[in-house]
């Protein structure tokens, strides 16, 4: 189940493709219901990856970097560790939200989230990038919006970063 970047959806948006045969799952919905959305989640299984990279510490800062930027978020800080024999958890802290990593390199397997709020970024490309550059032979992405709660309805939401 491979995705080229033209399957994404353009707008992280927060609408279904009209195709029925698009490969992101999206919520369920009411007819007509167009409640605004303060984030999109992507829920990414990644599969018979390269194992090498899996367990490559330094690889996966480097790919999560480039995660972030394709994705059109602002990476604040980013924290690895590798786990001895082998594995590696990654967390970029985003202006927008985050990613985190989690691999085994000894099953070809990594676990992903990415999310992200706004409206200026994309998730999936994110991703994408991932699952690229991990080698992934299968993948399972799971995305869906996080709803705006009332309370925040009507207030800014943009991030504002702190002047160096």
């Amino acid at each position: 189940m491979n995705q080229t970047l033209s399957s994404l959806h353009p707008n992280p948006g927060w609408k279904p493709a009209a195709s029925p045969s698009h490969p992101i799952a999206h919520p369920v919905s009411a007819p007509g219901d167009t409640t605004d959305a303060v984030g999109k989640h992507c829920i990414l299984e990644l599969y018979d990856c390269d194992c090498a990279r899996l367990d490559d510490e330094a690889f996966l800062r480097d790919t999560i970097t480039t995660a972030a930027r394709r994705a059109g978020a602002t990476l604040l800080n980013l924290i690895t560790h590798r786990f001895e024999p082998q594995g590696v958890t990654g967390l970029a802290l985003l202006a927008e939200s985050h990613i985190s990593i989690h691999t085994w390199p000894e099953s070809g397997y990594a676990a992903v989230d990415v999310f992200t709020c706004g409206d200026h970024t994309m998730p999936e490309r994110a991703c994408q990038v991932l699952w690229e550059e991990l080698g992934a032979g299968r993948h399972k992405l799971t995305s869906f919006r996080r709803e705006t709660p009332e309370a925040l309805a009507d207030s800014q939401r943009e991030p504002h970063l702190a002047s160096a």
